[in-house]
Parts: C-alpha cells; sequence; structure tokens
C-alpha cells in the first residue's frame, strides 16, 4: 500500500489529545478574529458566513455557519437560515468555478452522535468531489491525492465570492 501524508489532519487528530481545550468556540473565534487569512474566514454576510475547513477533507472543503453561536437548528432565525442556504449556494458556485469537481457532498450533523466534530456551532459542510479522489475511504494502492496549499486555495476563493453571493 502506498502512503500518503496529509499534515493537516495529523493536526486534527492530536486535537483529540487529553491536553485542555480553548474554553471558547473555535467556529466563533475564528469569525471573531481580525486575521481573515489565519482565521480561514472567506467572507463574512450579516447572518452567516464562510469559513474554509482546517482540517480539510477533500481540497476546497468549505463550512457555512450562522454567527449566532448555536446548536439547536430550529433556533434560526429566517435571516439566518436564508443567508446561510445562500452562502452554501454560492460556495458550490465558487468552487465550481475555481476547481471543476465532478460533484458535492453537502451537509450538516447535529450532535456529536451523529458525527460532528463541532456540535455545539451549527455549521454546513460542502467538500468538492473528483471521480477516484479519496475523501472519506481508506485510501487503497494507486490513488492519489492531489491537494492545493490552503493559503493559496482560500487567496482564489477570497477573490471568487463576492461576486458569487446573490444579493436581494
Amino acid at each position: 500500500m502506498e502512503k500518503l501524508f496529509s499534515p493537516w489532519r495529523s493536526k486534527y487528530i492530536s486535537s483529540f489529545s487529553n491536553e485542555p481545550k480553548s474554553s471558547g468556540c473555535v467556529l466563533c473565534e475564528a469569525y471573531e478574529s481580525k486575521d481573515d487569512e489565519a482565521s480561514l474566514v472567506v467572507y463574512r454576510g450579516t447572518n452567516a458566513f464562510v469559513l474554509m475547513n482546517r482540517f480539510p477533507y477533500n481540497s476546497g472543503h468549505l463550512m457555512i455557519l450562522p454567527i449566532r453561536h448555536t446548536s439547536d437548528f430550529q433556533s434560526l432565525t429566517e435571516g439566518e437560515m436564508s443567508e446561510t442556504l445562500e452562502l452554501l449556494r454560492a460556495s458550490e458556485r465558487a468552487l465550481a468555478k475555481l476547481s471543476r469537481p465532478q460533484g458535492f457532498n453537502i451537509g450538516m450533523n447535529i450532535g456529536r452522535v451523529s458525527g460532528a466534530g463541532i456540535d455545539d456551532h451549527l455549521h454546513w459542510h460542502i467538500v468538492p468531489r473528483w471521480n477516484g479522489d479519496t475523501n472519506f475511504m481508506p485510501t487503497l494502492a494507486e490513488v492519489k491525492v492531489v491537494s492545493e496549499d490552503m493559503d493559496e486555495q482560500w487567496k482564489k476563493l477570497r477573490e471568487l465570492f463576492p461576486a458569487t453571493v446573490r444579493t436581494r
């Protein structure tokens, strides 16, 4: 079996150590950061924002989330729901233009038992997919992972994003 190296995933795995964790929400901290590039914030809206996943399943993995910290899907206001869904569509348009994927996984895990790594702040995932990528599946012999540098991808998405968001 060939070995693949994904340094960002090793940081994610080590984050489950017994070390004390930040008392705050990492998603809220990203939004509150004044440095969008360091925090990987791609776009800021009125009720929602778009964030690159620091531990991506695939190149271009984005998260769309309400600014307000909540884990209760039913508590989303009409403005939060409307804007998060529009930003999800805008994310698909931007990713399609940037990297021409053959498909997307779009979803949300609500609660730890459903697979949510961060279960206290709702967020949608959009993951670009290509035929033969490894994404959630075990890596088999002769499968290659091609990944763009996250900093470079952030810059490209940041430039594309305003044109993909449809305002009313």
